[in-house]
């Protein structure tokens, strides 16, 4: 038994029939192709997201008012305005794992200049804010700590809020001139470096900050925050950074040991491992969905091959009589699928890299190929090439010769 001699004449019985082979190999091509897609996709939104939440700062802890009620239960508003300046306070004087702090009320609503307005959300901060989110200032200057005790009417812009009320590049005549947001005059004194949209969509440089103070009695008219951000001194000092904070919370809110917290901290490695993990299972389901089409492909191989069998029933009788066992016969045929598949797989992955690399990111997705995905399709593909290239090739292989020679 040559295998060389077997895979020349594989070759050549698929090179006789170009496009009823090519035809075996499209779903193969479409299904590997999908997969990759998805994988690239799936892959690609995943590393966005956490590129996107690290530039937040890996060591960001959010403190939000109730409880953690995950699974969408409804709470009791005042359950939602447990968050008081004494928390904040004692946060800011006793912190020994957390480096930064800012409490966080927010307010949306219409900002106005002149003739010109656009939607938008004011976010009451302390000046910390800005170390802890990573904002920089491209003009002008930031609030001060005197602006926060007065709580005076200032704030600091996004290029979004300069764009939609004085202009394309109008930053610096920007700063000084008087904005208004629900009736309430706001100075700009800062505009923020641009950041673009997130993975979300959203708009981050839509945005104005002002002093927690100003928001909180002039805005929002509310003595309690919508949250309290900070920053642990490290990443890795931020579950000891949690538990400080839940003692000095459950402290100040006169919890007892077995009460439940009034409060719900996050850190942002948290969140990132549970956007990871959502985005896993997306891409799980996805490509999924994507193999079934492979499944479907094997089944058109095997179609083909049993039609080929019982085209080439002569030959196979032929062969036989010469002295070529049912051994070598059935090897032919499954070498046959498998080169179609093979064939197919390569092709695939070829189509589906370049629309990861080149088409996906003109629609504006995020592609990245994972290199194990390609190694994982040509495993798939020659499995596909096993099973549904085997009962075609038990079939030739248990035919009698002198039937076979006999065959019109």
């Amino acid at each position: 038994m040559n295998i060389l001699n077997l895979f020349k004449v594989s070759i050549m019985a698929i090179s006789s029939n170009k496009m009823r082979s090519f035809l075996s190999m499209l779903g193969i091509i479409i299904g590997v192709a999908a997969v990759i897609i998805m994988m690239s996709i799936g892959q690609g939104s995943k590393e966005s997201i956490r590129k996107e939440l690290s530039t937040m700062g890996t060591n960001l802890l959010t403190i939000r008012p109730g409880a953690d009620m995950r699974g969408g239960v409804r709470q009791d508003p005042s359950a939602m305005q447990t968050l008081k300046m004494a928390d904040y306070q004692r946060i800011l004087n006793e912190k020994k794992f957390v480096s930064n702090v800012s409490p966080e009320v927010t307010s949306g609503g219409q900002v106005i200049y002149g003739n010109n307005n656009t939607s938008s959300t004011v976010y009451g901060e302390s000046a910390e804010y800005f170390d802890i989110k990573q904002w920089d200032i491209e003009e002008g200057t930031c609030f001060t700590e005197e602006d926060i005790r007065k709580a005076s009417k200032v704030c600091v812009v996004g290029k979004t809020i300069v764009t939609e009320l004085f202009g394309e590049g109008k930053e610096a005549e920007a700063i000084g001139k008087n904005i208004r947001f629900k009736s309430i005059p706001l100075r700009i004194v800062g505009v923020l470096k641009g950041k673009g949209y997130n993975s979300w969509g959203m708009d981050q440089d839509n945005v104005i900050i002002a002093p927690y103070t100003c928001v909180m009695k002039r805005i929002a008219a509310q003595t309690y925050f919508n949250s309290i951000l900070c920053s642990a001194l490290t990443e890795e000092l931020s579950e000891a950074a949690i538990e400080e904070l839940t003692q000095m919370l459950r402290s100040n809110h006169k919890l007892k040991d077995d009460a439940v917290d009034d409060f719900t901290i996050r850190s942002q490695a948290e969140m990132m491992d549970t956007m990871s993990s959502t985005m896993d299972t997306v891409t799980i389901i996805l490509v999924v969905a994507a193999a079934f089409s492979l499944l479907v492909a094997g089944i058109g191989i095997m179609n083909i091959m049993l039609v080929s069998v019982t085209e080439r029933t002569k030959e196979i009788g032929l062969r036989m009589a010469v002295g070529a066992t049912g051994m070598v016969i059935s090897l032919q045929f499954l070498i046959e699928a498998i080169l179609i598949s093979l064939t197919g797989g390569l092709l695939g992955v070829l189509l589906g890299s370049l629309v990861s690399e080149f088409v996906i990111p003109i629609m504006g997705m995020p592609s990245t190929i994972p290199a194990w995905s390609i190694y994982v399709s040509f495993a798939v593909c020659t499995f596909i090439g096993v099973i549904f290239g085997y009962i075609p090739a038990r079939k030739a292989a248990n035919m009698d010769p002198i039937e076979a020679i006999r065959h019109e």
